[in-house]
């Protein structure tokens, strides 16, 4: 999809925005997986460091989003800010729901998270070729796992507890 002008370039983003828009609020909030062949290339790379081994085409993204689900069932996508240039786009969102199944190898905790991150997503002809994404998927795990402070004279959470307390005062 060649567009001249500064018109078509506008008229490209603004394509490329629901498309991405779409993958959010439809594919991730509404769960429509029917959805990845419209938008998702079959050459689709997912670049995510939480994710081990090939992770190309449209059924890796599913099983991205089945994984998240099965561990946060009312998982919801809220996008921050988009922005872009030529064929990429940068999205900022916040995930929030509530830890109530396996998560990476993590037993339910039912502790509600939320977590920053970024996407670029990089489209060409109606569809996200690749995804490069950023975010603190250990601050959403210690987050999940916090417990209460071991210091009876703060309030504060400790900094950092990767310990639940199922597990604390097993012997």
């Amino acid at each position: 999809m060649k567009l001249s002008g500064r018109g078509g370039q506008a008229t490209c983003q603004a394509d490329s925005k629901a498309i991405v828009r779409q993958l959010y609020e439809e594919v991730w909030n509404k769960r429509r997986l029917e959805l990845f062949d419209e938008i998702i290339s079959p050459s689709h790379a997912l670049h995510d460091s939480t994710l081990t081994g090939a992770a190309v085409g449209p059924e890796a993204y599913k099983r991205q989003v089945t994984r998240f689900v099965a561990g946060f069932p009312d998982l919801r996508f809220t996008v921050q800010d988009i922005v872009g240039e030529k064929e990429k786009l940068a999205v900022a969102w916040t995930i929030s729901g509530t830890h109530e199944g396996e998560y990476m190898g993590i037993p339910s905790t039912n502790k509600k998270v939320s977590v920053d991150g970024i996407t670029i997503h990089h489209i060409v002809n109606g569809k996200i070729m690749d995804s490069y994404v950023s975010w603190d998927a250990l601050g959403m795990i210690a987050t999940a796992w916090r417990r209460r402070s071991p210091w009876p004279w703060t309030n504060e959470e400790p900094h950092s507890s990767l310990i639940p307390d199922s597990e604390v005062h097993k012997t």
